[in-house]
């Protein structure tokens, strides 16, 4: 019978998809005498939290007393955007919480099922947990490592290519650009070198489905964009602007952040980020920033797009670098998508 409430707590916490920002994705459903009275789900960064939710949405608020919450995270008990899930439960008169993931959040972590104890409610933890820590793979990754999660994602030649060298090449077609620019925003920020800015001139956007959109992250410690302000990633102010780099300069726009940095270390920019609540990064390129990554060992997942066309002779190979490589990577989780006349293939590292 848990499971099954659960799982209707879990398809409510769907309905914030793309739209909580740093939160997670939460939902709720509330249950007396075996009938749900009331359901609810964190819908939007700011907006009141899937418990507060589905207590406001209880048509009967009588009905309440003696009632037990199922919800997919543990309920925060801090004063954040929104005052404590904890107090509103205990306000109503919910007698029973039943939880699918604790939360990693060292703000929560413990401390709002701790409270809800003392306070002589019930407590059962771990319902279907495998499920609801699904809905929020950065979100807990970023919490429990202290650090951005971080995805390498490439578009490839069947001869393992990315570019003419020195020229922007369109590899990909346009279902498969959609597919991409959609997929953009399931992160916090993309990712790029000042040799992709130059070369291709992107806007580094997303499909504009996300409430907040990526970040634009750009890495650039000799400073080489600044002197092409003509530039869309100075012009296009639809997103923030980061620009790691040991150059200062005046006037930027106002979405344009310099970050300088003693040691430009993947580790150290990822810092940087986690440090701005960055939970998730996707990195686009070039070569050698992919290779930096690679060679740092703080990357989580690769995706490369691969496509029906050949390069060949000096084409700027994918993941390259003058580096000298002693290992294979051994990976797991391979999977294979068809996208118009493009293969998606994705693989994890194993932790």
């Amino acid at each position: 019978m848990h499971e099954a409430y659960m799982a209707q707590a879990i398809a409510e916490a769907r309905n914030g998809f793309r739209q909580t920002y740093t939160n997670p994705l939460v939902g709720a459903v509330i249950v007396k005498d075996n009938r749900v009275i009331a359901r609810g789900a964190h819908l939007q960064y700011g907006h009141e939290h899937a418990e507060k939710n589905a207590i406001l949405h209880c048509e009967a608020p009588e009905e309440l007393l003696n009632s037990t919450l199922y919800v997919t995270l543990e309920p925060c008990h801090h004063r954040g955007k929104q005052p404590p899930c904890t107090q509103a439960i205990l306000d109503s008169g919910i007698k029973k919480v039943v939880v699918g993931q604790l939360d990693p959040n060292p703000l929560v972590a413990g401390k709002g099922l701790a409270f809800l104890r003392e306070q002589g409610i019930e407590v059962i933890t771990g319902i279907l947990e495998n499920e609801a820590r699904a809905l929020n793979p950065h979100y807990n990754f970023y919490h429990e490592y202290k650090r951005p999660y971080v995805v390498l994602k490439q578009a490839v030649s069947l001869d393992g290519k990315i570019a003419v060298l020195g020229k922007r090449t369109a590899l990909t077609d346009d279902e498969t650009n959609r597919f991409v620019h959609d997929e953009r925003d399931d992160y916090k920020a993309i990712l790029v070198g000042a040799d992709t800015v130059l070369i291709d001139n992107p806007r580094l956007l997303g499909a504009g489905t996300s409430l907040y959109p990526p970040v634009r992250v750009i890495l650039d410690e000799a400073g080489r964009i600044f002197d092409k302000r003509e530039l869309q990633i100075f012009k296009n102010q639809s997103a923030p602007v980061y620009i790691f780099s040991r150059r200062q300069v005046a006037n930027l726009p106002a979405h344009i952040t310099v970050i300088s940095l003693d040691d430009f270390s993947i580790a150290n920019i990822l810092q940087a980020l986690y440090e701005k609540k960055i939970q998730s990064v996707y990195v686009e390129g070039g070569a050698q920033v992919h290779d930096a990554f690679l060679a740092s060992d703080l990357w989580d997942e690769l995706i490369s797009y691969v496509t029906p066309k050949v390069i060949g002779g000096n084409g700027r190979a994918a993941i390259a670098s003058s580096r000298q490589v002693e290992q294979v990577y051994d990976l797991q989780d391979f999977s294979v998508q068809t996208i118009g006349t493009n293969l998606r293939l994705s693989v994890k590292r194993r932790l």
